[in-house]
């Protein structure tokens, strides 16, 4: 099975921007990882580090031990989207594939499997130029997976994709991680909500450097919960948790119980007849992890803790210079 891992991986791009520093972290195959960080934070540099777009200024990152430019076929290994390509826009869907497919020797009837997999097949022969946002994400998506590969490395993949393309997408990522006895699927993203519903493994950086990495379920075991409920009882709900020794607060219509959840408040709020309007609960917040660890005083405490790591043994001295948003290395995708 396929893996990657960086170590010391480090990329300064002149003599101020030190843009990855000294990371560290792996992908085992199985799972969806999300590869999380702030704008800046050194993501896309270390995605393009992978593929052999940029070279690092030291350390390495490695796909089954190798740098990718000596991986064998890795149109076969390493499907990657990390920045729109250029499509010629009289081009159709199907030709653009069939392009790549004869530089990369893969069969035709791979590029219709394809548009199929995406839900571009109805629209295969309409010129690219022609096509929405997320039609050329698919588009995007469909190249990757044209040499049906154990990697599959995607940077930002929903954007421009409504709704009903983001679900497809969410449970198109669960799907392939686990075929053939699993496969890498490496995902960025800024939309942490959406994150936490397809990732199980998280990789977050912040200035370059490693955040945090493990399961996302036993990063979030210890974080704080709330349970928030509205009601036109409130003040009787106050005391009916005070009674049940669950301290709350009131906050006009609202009652916030912190350190619980609605399993432990429902009971309650029946048992004594309060009608409810609304409860809602910010159990594990994926949000509330990523901006304790990215966005606030007290980051070095855990910067560069990885899952069962203490922080005092984790970490380096901070980044001597922090990239500029948008991480200045040129390079085109991949195909």
């Amino acid at each position: 099975m396929s893996t990657i891992e960086a170590r010391g991986l480090t990329k300064r791009f002149g003599s101020e921007v030190l843009a990855v520093d000294h990371l560290d972290f792996s992908v085992a195959p199985g799972v969806v990882t999300g590869f999380l960080g702030p704008n800046g934070a050194g993501k896309t540099t270390t995605l393009r580090m992978l593929v052999g777009l940029v070279s690092p200024t030291s350390g390495s990152i490695l796909i089954d031990g190798l740098d990718y430019r000596h991986v064998l076929n890795p149109t076969m290994r390493v499907g990657a989207v990390l920045e729109a390509s250029g499509f010629h826009p009289a081009r159709s869907a199907r030709n653009h594939l069939k392009v790549i497919a004869t530089m990369a020797g893969i069969p035709f009837i791979r590029v219709d499997q394809c548009l199929e997999l995406v839900g571009l097949s109805s629209d295969a022969d309409r010129a690219v130029g022609g096509y929405s946002m997320g039609m050329r994400q698919r588009l995007e998506l469909a190249r990757a997976l044209l040499g049906e590969p154990d990697i599959l490395v995607l940077d930002e993949p929903a954007n421009g994709l409504d709704p009903q393309g983001i679900a497809w997408l969410r449970d198109f990522l669960k799907g392939y991680a686990v075929e053939k006895d699993g496969r890498v699927v490496l995902v960025s993203s800024h939309l942490l909500s959406e994150a936490q519903l397809t990732v199980e493994e998280v990789v977050i950086l912040n200035a370059g450097r490693l955040a945090a990495q493990g399961r996302l379920e036993d990063l979030l075991s210890g974080s704080t919960t709330a349970v928030r409920i509205r009601t036109p009882d409130a003040g009787r709900l106050v005391e009916a948790l005070a009674a049940a020794r669950l301290p709350a607060t009131r906050d006009g219509d609202y009652v916030v119980c912190e350190g619980t959840t609605p399993a432990v408040v429902g009971p309650i709020i029946v048992d004594n007849r309060i009608e409810v309007h609304e409860m809602t609960s910010s159990t594990e917040s994926l949000e509330a992890l990523f901006f304790s660890l990215t966005g606030g005083e007290g980051m070095d405490v855990r910067h560069g803790t990885a899952v069962g790591e203490s922080p005092q043994t984790a970490g380096r001295p901070p980044p001597a210079a922090r990239p500029s948003p948008g991480e200045p290395d040129p390079g085109a995708s991949p195909t």
